[in-house]
């Protein structure tokens, strides 16, 4: 059986075949259906090939994708990308290996992950956490399964062969086009220019990992300079850092400098939400745009879900540390320190919570700083458990207390009036409400006034004396829509400040005092009612019956249009309350 035979019967081949042939050929016959088919055409196709992870970095970039199409699954994209693929396909099955199983992992697992897929090994869990589910995110449906095209192979399937130790006219050629890369680089090349020297090499079907061909490389790179100058033409950067532009940089310092205000948004984010829901930490990152930063440019929106992550992975260590004993001496006299501030910090909380009403970030901030200040050590995850969990709490009760207090409920109460229909209002009469509430203050103080200065109530003299400040104030208010609202908060501030009776209360503009079904129903016996007053059509009688007829249907004439202007009087007073 040829090699294309072989593989088409492979593809097509269900679970139950799958275990027939690899007890033929004394394979193990475990894992999932396509792990198995993975692992047979691994050693009935490719039997004289190295598929582990430095196995893998030999192949060369011209074989990897007659290799990734003979076993089925995408076959573009880098060399890095294309080896990470087919590492992953070999070794890994993608429904035990998705991006929210990765928590699960230990720091160790995931670093053996991150060199097996050729990333930075440095950071902490979350951060290598994040490196691994960019790659999984990067390749996702792209193995794993044998493409639904390839079940019937049409035609053959192209098989290389184990590549040997290079020729001497490939080193020749490489020689020829590296002296090609210096001659038309005369003033020095960057780092990124060589990178691109080595993946032309690459896609020409040289091995760069080869000590061979890499010692052929450097000497004509960097032989005759070496000799002749002490300093290399290429134009170097720090190993493993990435050039940005003047604007990226200058973000990325500002998001440095920044960081504690960063990490302050971010709590309040993770106390509702995680970094599991992608869509929401999206959300939430861009909304960070309105504070000054540049989450448009996506290195600095890189290293905002970075910090967030690291941040989420520290306030779950908190949040398991807060309950558990102490796990050193340095932890337990830390912890006994922040009990001897506790009081303290509880009373400049209330300070600093009144420095920054409006805005709980900046309070945040200053808490922190506070803790600081007082020689607590936040770095330890139980002593910055307790202290950011006192500032929730204070901050739950002052909403609390907020919601039961009376001036609150008074100018919650004077809102739903203002904004009753505000769809139907006009623009500008909008603009007016909008600056009323920001300045609501200042109108209660001004209700309190003129109050206090009138004697009989809330007068009509008293109702225009507000409208006419606030008309000078550049209020627009003086309208049928907007007067009797205002008017009725100002009653309504009267009230509770004792200065009016509940019934003193300037009523919103008199309207239909019904409710819809007895509109409905007053509306219909109008219609009848207007159809009775319209003169039936009858044909003209003679002289003499008319001259009969009138006389004796006189009395039930007006008697009969007197009870009609009865039922029209009562459908009146019924519309006016």
């Amino acid at each position: 059986m040829d090699t294309t035979a072989t593989l088409g019967k492979l593809y097509q081949a269900r679970f139950d075949d799958l275990k027939s042939l690899a007890q033929e050929h004394n394979l193990p016959k475990t894992g999932p259906v396509e792990t198995l088919r993975a692992r047979l055409i691994r050693h009935l196709i490719f039997p004289d090939w190295d598929f582990s992870p430095a196995g893998l970095r030999s192949i060369a970039n011209s074989d990897l994708g007659d290799i990734l199409g003979a076993f089925g699954i995408k076959k573009s994209g880098s060399i890095k990308a294309r080896r990470r693929r087919l590492f992953l396909h070999l070794n890994h099955d993608p429904k035990s290996l998705a991006v929210e199983k990765l928590d699960d992992m230990t720091r160790d697992e995931l670093h053996g992950m991150c060199k097996d897929l050729e990333l930075p090994l440095s950071g902490n869990k979350q951060t290598l956490l994040a490196r691994v589910a960019g790659v999984l995110a990067s390749q996702e449906n792209a193995w794993g399964k044998v493409k639904k095209s390839l079940r019937r192979p049409k035609g053959p399937v192209n098989i290389p062969a184990v590549s040997g130790p290079p020729s001497i006219e490939s080193e020749v050629s490489v020689e020829d086009t590296v002296s090609t890369f210096v001659d038309e680089h005369e003033g020095g090349w960057t780092y990124e220019e060589e990178t691109a020297l080595r993946e032309t090499l690459a896609d020409v079907g040289h091995d760069i990992s080869s000590s061979v061909v890499d010692a052929v490389v450097e000497g004509g790179l960097r032989g005759d300079d070496e000799r002749s100058s002490p300093v290399p033409p290429m134009i170097q950067h720090a190993v493993g850092t990435e050039t940005y532009s003047l604007e990226t940089e200058t973000a990325l310092m500002e998001l440095r400098e920044r960081a504690a205000e960063i990490k302050a948004f971010a709590r309040d984010y993770l106390m509702v939400s995680s970094t599991t829901n992608q869509e929401d930490m999206n959300a939430f990152i861009q909304s960070l745009r309105q504070q000054g930063f540049a989450t448009d440019l996506p290195p600095v929106h890189q290293a905002i879900a970075t910090m967030i992550m690291e941040l989420d992975y520290q306030v779950r260590n908190e949040t398991s540390a807060a309950t558990a004993l102490p796990q050193s001496w340095s932890e337990r006299e830390a912890l006994r320190r922040f009990e001897e501030v506790r009081s303290t910090l509880r009373d400049r909380l209330e300070n600093i919570l009144a420095l920054h009403a409006s805005d709980v970030v900046k309070a945040r901030m200053a808490f922190e700083e506070e803790g600081r200040n007082l020689n607590l050590d936040l770095r330890v995850p139980s002593v910055s458990g307790r202290l950011h969990a006192l500032f929730d709490l204070h901050i739950e009760i002052t909403e609390s207390q907020a919601l039961h207090d009376p001036i609150v409920q008074r100018r919650q109460r004077m809102m739903r009036i203002l904004h009753r229909g505000a769809v139907h209002m006009q623009e500008n009469e909008r603009m007016t409400i909008d600056r009323l509430e920001r300045n609501i203050a200042s109108f209660e103080e001004l209700v309190q006034t003129i109050l206090e200065a009138g004697e009989n109530g809330f007068d009509e003299a008293q109702q225009a004396l507000v409208i006419r400040f606030l008309e000078s104030k550049g209020y627009e208010v003086n309208t049928s829509t907007l007067r009797p609202r205002i008017l009725a908060c100002a009653g309504i501030i009267g009230a509770e400040m004792g200065y009016l009776s509940p019934s003193e209360i300037p009523r919103i503009a008199p309207g239909v005092l019904v409710t819809e079904t007895e509109v409905d129903a007053i509306v219909s016996e109008l219609k009848s009612l207007a159809a009775s007053f319209k003169p039936e059509p009858t044909t003209e009688p003679d002289a003499d019956a008319e001259v009969a007829e009138s006389v004796a249907e006189a009395s039930d004439s007006v008697s009969r249009v007197r009870k009609k202007i009865d039922r029209v009087d009562e459908l009146l007073n019924r519309l006016n309350g």
